[in-house]
């Protein structure tokens, strides 16, 4: 089971990691092999089925979305504590957005979802 209080602080270091652009400390919070979704993968990193397993290719999308959006800023909205998953609501560049965290038992993401308005 997730600690709220480990819950909470992973979405507020998550939400300052995107707001200062610092990609290694945003990926500091997931495992080498995790898997992202997201509907913008089409769109930014050429993958249709808007999927990315690994490291590498999610820095490739994500240095991708910084670059295009260089004002980029998160407003953290709220934390939501699941068994082994955190939600982080948020408003973004594209309005209102949430992230689903699954985290393993070290509390590194093993897989993210992305959901927007």
């Amino acid at each position: 089971m997730l600690d709220k209080t480990f819950a909470e602080r992973l979405a507020l270091d998550w939400i300052a990691a995107w707001n200062r652009h610092d990609l290694s400390a945003i990926l500091a919070h997931y495992r080498d092999d995790f898997e992202m979704s997201s509907p913008y993968i089409a769109e930014m990193a050429g993958e249709p089925s808007g999927r990315l397993c690994g490291k590498p290719a999610v820095a490739a999308y994500w240095s991708e979305a910084l670059r295009r959006l260089p004002d980029l800023r998160f407003e953290h909205l709220a934390t939501l504590t699941g068994a082994d998953s955190v939600i982080i609501h948020y408003r973004g560049a594209r309005g209102l957005a949430a992230e689903v965290l699954w985290l393993d038992a070290s509390g590194l993401v093993w897989r993210a979802a992305a959901h927007y308005q």
